[in-house]
């Protein structure tokens, strides 16, 4: 999910009762960096980098911020993470979308979009048989909280919080859902990122037909290749120009088509637009920008977000809400049994299963994430499935909560 949640819920805490040694942004970001730095460093190690041929450096950068969060260094919520969640990551999407090669995607075929579809059909049918497992053992209401939970499986953050508020759930409720949300959710995700150095291997162990995704791999590599120059100090202002011009407007003009009831909220609008313009820039001569490295800032943006990300995951204080975690490990294991399913009935490869989870259970903030850490290029598609994810999200979510009320024996 969105993990700003945690902050409008009250959810987070600190791990230590003191206080976390850092908590100013600057220093906060600059233990993010060093701790980056120190990973990739790490990677180049003739002995040390043998480590990254089996786990990629992604994980790493997701649960070094994680442990040092746990163990008091840095806190579980900041201004930093914020900005970098509302601001750097649009800026990312655009400047990692700028170099599209849509004919290219369009050759990826469908299904890409069915294995979301089928990790949306997961999350929908194991909300009630989840429920109908653990319902004596949670309050009565619990339901209404579960509807808020699979909103934000379904799209991300912004689901989260208009279902909540579609089934009236209480501040409580939803404040006892964000702990298994961020934790089941951010466990998967760790586990997608790790498939991301094997999935040669599965695709072959599944006789998937990864070709058009090898294919489009190749085709952003000659591209890269043919337009690649020594940046200038001009290149580099102008891709910061134009991912950060980008974000803003985007931000700008989310706002004000949710403002004038345009129907969706201001955070998927904001995707949309940043994710358009990107697309129409890849189009114009603005495309070679990735020859100076428009997609290698946006990656070290990926990375940074994926630092804050982890940095905002403090599990210590789940202990107390064992049965609400055990229910969504449950419920997760209900998408990932669908989804393995039927990408396993259409030879789905790997990557397709791992960006179509994400594009729901995480929305814009990990679909892209997941997505880069396959392939650089391969970014703009989990961009896209993510923007799909946040459309279809409210209304499989209300299917949800009908299909829970009816466990629930809730007459309404």
């Amino acid at each position: 999910m969105d993990n700003s949640l945690l902050l409008a819920s009250g959810a987070a805490s600190q791990s230590v009762e003191a206080g976390p040694l850092i908590d100013h942004p600057a220093g906060v970001l600059a233990v993010l960096l060093t701790a980056l730095a120190a990973i990739f460093w790490c990677t180049q190690h003739p002995a040390i980098g043998k480590i990254f041929k089996v786990v990629p450096a992604l994980v790493f950068c997701y649960f070094i911020p994680t442990t040092l969060t746990t163990l008091g260094v840095i806190p579980d919520s900041s201004p930093l993470y914020e900005f970098v969640k509302s601001f750097v990551l649009p800026a990312s999407l655009l400047l990692l979308i700028l170099a599209l090669d849509l004919p290219g995607i369009i050759r990826l075929g469908p299904k890409a979009l069915v294995t979301m579809v089928a990790g949306t059909a997961g999350v929908v049918i194991g909300g009630p048989l989840t429920l109908w497992i653990f319902k004596d053992h949670m309050p009565p209401d619990a339901w209404r909280g579960m509807t808020a939970l699979c909103g934000s499986w379904i799209g991300g953050g912004a689901n989260f919080v208009a279902l909540g508020k579609i089934a009236e759930a209480s501040d409580t409720m939803i404040a006892t859902m964000v702990i298994p949300d961020v934790f089941v959710a951010n466990c998967w995700m760790a586990v997608l990122l790790f498939s991301s150095g094997f999935q040669k291997k599965i695709d072959a162990f599944t006789r998937a037909d990864a070709s058009a995704i090898r294919d489009l791999e190749q085709r952003m590599s000659d591209f890269q290749q043919r337009v690649s120059r020594i940046p200038s100090l001009a290149d580099l202002v102008i891709i910061l120009a134009f991912g950060f011009v980008g974000s803003w407007l985007s931000c700008v003009g989310g706002a004000w088509m949710a403002e004038n009831g345009f129907g969706l909220t201001a955070t998927t609008w904001k995707f949309i637009l940043v994710t358009t313009v990107g697309v129409l820039l890849s189009f114009t001569p603005a495309r070679n920008l990735e020859g100076a490295g428009a997609s290698k800032i946006g990656s070290v943006m990926i990375y940074l977000l994926v630092a804050c990300i982890g940095a905002h995951a403090n599990f210590t204080n789940f202990g107390d809400q064992k049965i609400y975690i055990l229910m969504g490990f449950v419920w997760m294991a209900c998408h990932i049994v669908c989804l393995l399913g039927v990408a396993w009935l259409i030879r789905a490869p790997i990557f397709f299963v791992a960006v179509g989870s994400q594009a729901n259970i995480g929305g814009a903030a990990s679909a892209p994430v997941v997505a880069s850490a396959f392939h650089p290029s391969l970014a703009p598609v989990g961009a896209l499935l993510a923007v799909a994810g946040y459309v279809l999200g409210t209304y499989a979510g209300l299917v949800c909560m009908e299909l829970m009320k009816l466990v629930a024996g809730v007459n309404e």
